[in-house]
């Protein structure tokens, strides 16, 4: 597939899981009778819209998500304040349904993502693995490896001066060798291309008192056969337990983000670097895009279910207070947090599409 293709593919995969994620709210409240009146794709100024019997559809300029209205305070609204059918008027209960869809969507929409992989690709079955340890990226410009001139894309062979082995084992010898070796030159020889160099990186000790040097790493092979699955419960089985694996892997890396934040926190990803690593995995293997598609999925999920503003799990919250209390926050309280929260979002992703576009390689070469 060719670069550009798959970067098309990339964003595709973005859209369509904000899509996911806010027909989940939009079919939790239709179906149990609430009205929407909004359903839009993105924020700001609208580019497109069309208007339908009860709702109003819309494209925006932001991409950086989008959002599913509700009349409840709708000045314009002609549906009455008492109306039962009004979000604000359900019970407990019938919120919580409409504000959990969108994350419970984005969990189902990952399953499925690997049913049908499962059953129109292929279950994987051999793997082609080449001797070294791929570096996909490079957490921040910081980090030693960056520093000492590893790019991402490098294959390590060779780590002082002995050879490294093949797929999952020699991840771990590359691992065990930097973490013994906190402070101190570690010897790598690098594929790039058809170049053979030998770079010299320090490892740092992390707040965890780990020494790392500030790469991710994966095995040095691709998927070599596919067979087709014997029958629908193997595919359902097996796309259960691929889709466990990589949930219990992201939920590992977000308590490692909030427990250890300030040694992560670089490795938060904006949409630009979404795309760039889909299109990467895409351009190698258009198969890639089934898991990149699983994992962004999820990633949105755990991401929307935290307890905070402008996101479903702080209005989650919200509802679990007013269940305690009896009886709602103020909604002029309410209003303010989810404001400032939305503000605070939208100035977070604007300054990862700037971080990391201007991280990008075409972008820095400009600049050379």
């Amino acid at each position: 597939m060719s670069d550009f293709a798959s970067v098309l593919a990339a964003i595709a995969v973005l859209a369509l899981l904000i899509v996911v994620h806010e027909l989940g709210h939009f079919l939790a409240a239709r179906l149990q009778g609430i009205h929407v009146n909004r359903f839009s794709i993105g924020f700001g100024p609208v580019l497109w819209k069309y208007q339908g019997r009860r709702t109003e559809y819309a494209l925006r300029a932001f991409p950086l998500g989008g959002f599913v209205g509700f009349p409840d305070d709708d000045p314009d609204s002609p549906i009455p304040p008492n109306d039962p059918n009004l979000l604000r008027n359900r019970p407990i209960l019938d919120r919580a349904i409409v504000i959990s869809a969108g994350v419970l969507a984005n969990l189902l929409f990952a399953y499925l993502v690997f049913v049908v992989q499962f059953s129109t690709v292929g279950i994987p079955e051999t793997f082609d693995f080449q001797p070294g340890v791929v570096v996909p990226r490079i957490t921040s410009q910081e980090a030693p490896a960056a520093q000492a001139g590893i790019r991402a894309g490098d294959v390590i062979i060779a780590v002082d001066g002995q050879p490294l082995g093949s797929a999952e084992p020699a991840i771990r010898s590359l691992m065990d060798t930097i973490r013994a070796k906190p402070n101190q030159p570690v010897e790598l020889q690098v594929q790039r291309g058809t170049q053979q160099l030998e770079i010299d990186v320090i490892p740092k000790v992390g707040e965890d008192g780990t020494a790392r040097i500030g790469v991710e790493l994966a095995p040095n092979g691709s998927i070599a056969g596919y067979r087709r699955p014997e029958n629908l419960a193997e595919v359902f089985t097996l796309a259960a337990e691929q889709f466990q694996s990589m949930f219990v892997r992201t939920v590992q890396g977000f308590v490692s983000l909030i427990t250890n934040f300030s040694s992560v926190a670089n490795q938060v990803a904006g949409p630009v670097k979404i795309v760039e690593q889909g299109a990467g995995l895409v351009s190698s293997n258009a198969n890639s895009l089934f898991p990149f598609a699983a994992i962004i999925s999820i990633n949105l999920a755990i991401i929307n279910i935290l307890p905070l503003p402008a996101l479903d799990g702080g209005q989650l919250a919200f509802l679990l207070i007013e269940g305690l209390r009896g009886k709602p926050l103020p909604s002029r309280f309410q209003e303010n947090v989810m404001q400032t929260g939305l503000v605070l979002l939208l100035g977070l992703g604007i300054f990862l599409i700037v971080r990391d576009t201007t991280q990008l390689e075409v972008f820095q070469r400009l600049f050379q």
